[in-house]
């Protein structure tokens, strides 16, 4: 919340002093010039009709009408010329900058206006000379400077907004890929952890030597995801560079973790080489789909992984045959894959297929 001045600040003070002490300066060499020195009723009025411009900024339109009033009347007097003019500039230059120049434009014309009607009926006579012509073109050169420094500082206001706004979606998209690479990371490890824990614990009893086994797959799977974890709070740290990227090229120790809690996993051809991006996203949506399986699979026995390559797309399809699937919930990890494969210009879906469940990805080999 803005709280409103109720003094003038080093602003408003400058904006003030230095138009007074020139106007002051000048139109007291100008009155030698002229042979009528400025004196105490002319210091003091053009002093007056310099002190309003402590509130211009906060309130310009009655600045304006004020500073233009006794301008006016300076000059009607009987006192030496001088550069008064300055003060009511001033006032409209920022009229025009705050409030725009059709607000500016209609209250400068109907000052101006009132300041003949004043003349004519205080018995002035109307001459259409250069001073009225010097007026109009005061009053327009004003408009149009004030005019084009307001859409100035408008264009640089949008820019810093939009500047800021891209930054805040990059850091919102920065957000999520680091949210889902945690979730990705935590919810495989802890999903084989959890299936090789209840394997220690059943046989403990009876067969030692396969409760070791589960127990050193839960110290591999561990150490694997607090490396992993590591990586990814280092580059949330540091703020610079990126952790190890996710790649098929860990796809046997992928599948040495799903084989140690007792599936049979098929994989079907071959990723061969892809692109980092792609690399990256198939790998983490073969990791996710294979912790679904040990997870939330019922009774599955085999995992059937497929890779194939099809009109410049990559195809990812992991299947398993459990019992009794339903229609998937989307939870984090189904959203992620689709967010992942959505990014790259891809799908990803997930649906029951004859009792098991099957996650299928399509992803462009090449930026469209």
């Amino acid at each position: 919340m803005r709280v409103p001045r109720r003094w003038p600040g080093p602003v408003d003070l400058v904006l003030t002093l230095v138009p007074m002490v020139f106007v002051l300066g000048a139109t007291t060499a100008a009155g030698r010039f002229q042979d009528d020195r400025l004196d105490l009723p002319g210091y003091l009025w053009l002093a007056g009709a310099a002190l309003p411009l402590l509130a211009v900024r906060p309130a310009p339109l009655p600045v304006f009408v004020v500073t233009a009033g006794l301008t006016w009347g300076y000059y009607v007097s009987d006192q030496p010329g001088g550069p008064a003019i300055v003060v009511p500039t001033i006032a409209l230059f920022v009229l025009t900058r705050t409030r725009g120049p059709l607000v500016a434009g209609i209250v400068g014309g109907a000052v101006v206006l009132a300041g003949l009607l004043a003349y004519l009926v205080t018995g002035g006579t109307l001459v259409l000379d250069a001073r009225a012509g010097l007026v109009l073109v005061w009053l327009a050169a004003v408009l149009g400077i004030g005019t084009a420094v307001r859409n100035r500082g408008a264009a640089k206001q949008a820019a810093e907004q939009e500047a800021a706004e891209r930054q805040s979606r990059l850091a919102e998209q920065e957000r999520l890929r680091i949210a889902r690479e945690v979730h990705d990371v935590v919810a495989h490890s802890l999903a084989m952890i959890n299936v090789q824990a209840g394997v220690a614990l059943h046989v403990a009893d009876r067969r030692p030597d396969q409760a070791v086994a589960a127990l050193q797959a839960i110290k591999g799977a561990s150490a694997a995801a607090l490396a992993d974890l590591r990586a990814t709070v280092a580059v949330l740290r540091s703020g610079q560079g990126l952790g190890p990227a996710p790649s098929l090229r860990r796809l046997d120790e992928l599948l040495d973790h799903t084989r140690a809690t007792g599936l049979t996993v098929r994989v079907h051809g071959s990723p061969g080489d892809l692109p980092a991006p792609v690399d990256g996203a198939a790998y983490r949506i073969l990791q996710e789909s294979l912790t679904n399986v040990v997870r939330h699979a019922n009774q599955p026995r085999t995992v059937d992984i497929r890779f194939a390559r099809q009109d410049g797309r990559f195809r990812l399809v992991v299947r398993d045959d459990g019992r009794g699937a339903g229609t998937p919930t989307a939870g984090n990890g189904l959203r992620g894959m689709q967010e992942r494969a959505a990014t790259l210009g891809g799908k990803a879906e997930a649906r029951a297929v004859d009792g098991g469940f099957e996650v299928r990805a399509e992803l462009p080999l090449e930026e469209t």
